[in-house]
């Protein structure tokens, strides 16, 4: 059957993208949208194509007036829990690719979903290898227990730590446990210089002109390191495909399953 989608930040980098995805798509088919700039306007022509013969809403709750079965979120941090749980209100099922959420605001989501008997899918990074890095870094975890987490991204982004490195940092800590020669508590100096503590894991983010999006988990032993990156480019074309697979997944299940590593291979923990 074809999945229903709603894609809000429809007009934005990764939004754009999504909606021009969908629809070219037979799996899916477009019935809503939400960007506030554009509300009014049809999603086909404001992307140079065929018109779709409705208009872009000015909020979730507008576009889910129309019967939807997964909302997509590429808003900003400062409203996208409020999305979601609109969605959840709705029992819409939700993929979540805005970053800015806590685990505790994960927790309130699982239930919510749970209750409301849709599914959630969420994700700091929607592409292929950018999950690959955190597949192999759990994988390091388990046999080197001194790393540290960073992040790059361009001087405009809001939110640090970025949610990908967010993700990467509190599933270490369900692998492993960080080991410190120097606690960042016991720092000499300023001890923001450690960066934050997540999940056991210092984290650092870096603002920047001249960056996109960029990750790596950073492990050391004596005598010897390992770098373990991912560099995004300038086009939003990566996190489309998973994006994709993420609403195909939130359409068939109950509950929240965070990280596209879960969705590329399964629950189980890498060893």
């Amino acid at each position: 059957m074809t999945i229903r989608l709603c894609i809000a930040g429809a007009t934005g980098w990764t939004g754009s993208r999504l909606v021009e995805a969908v629809l070219d798509s037979s799996e899916f088919q477009l019935v809503g949208a939400v960007a506030r700039e554009a509300a009014g306007r049809d999603p086909g022509e404001r992307l140079g194509r065929d018109p779709v013969g409705w208009s872009i809403a000015g909020s979730v709750a507008e576009a889910l007036a129309v019967e939807t079965d997964v909302l997509i979120d590429y808003t900003h941090p400062s409203v996208v829990k409020d999305h979601v749980n609109v969605a959840l209100d709705h029992k819409v099922g939700a993929v979540i690719g805005t970053s800015g959420l806590s685990s505790s605001d994960y927790d309130e989501i699982e239930a919510r979903a749970k209750q409301q008997g849709v599914g959630v899918v969420a994700a700091g990074n929607f592409s292929v290898t950018a999950a690959l890095v955190k597949h192999f870094a759990c994988i390091a975890a388990r046999h080197v227990p001194h790393w540290e987490v960073l992040d790059y991204a361009h001087a405009g982004k809001p939110d640090a730590p970025s949610g990908t490195a967010r993700e990467l940092a509190e599933t270490l800590a369900t692998v492993a446990e960080q080991q410190f020669e120097v606690s960042p508590d016991q720092t000499v100096g300023d001890r923001q210089a450690r960066g934050a503590t997540i999940g056991g894991s210092q984290v650092h983010s870096i603002r920047l002109p001249g960056h996109v999006l960029s990750f790596e988990a950073l492990f050391g032993l004596p005598d010897e390191r390992l770098t373990i990156r991912h560099d995004a480019g300038s086009s939003a074309a990566p996190y489309v495909g998973g994006t994709l697979l993420a609403a195909k997944r939130c359409a068939e299940m109950v509950g929240l399953l965070r990280g596209m590593d879960r969705l590329l291979f399964g629950d189980s923990t890498p060893s």
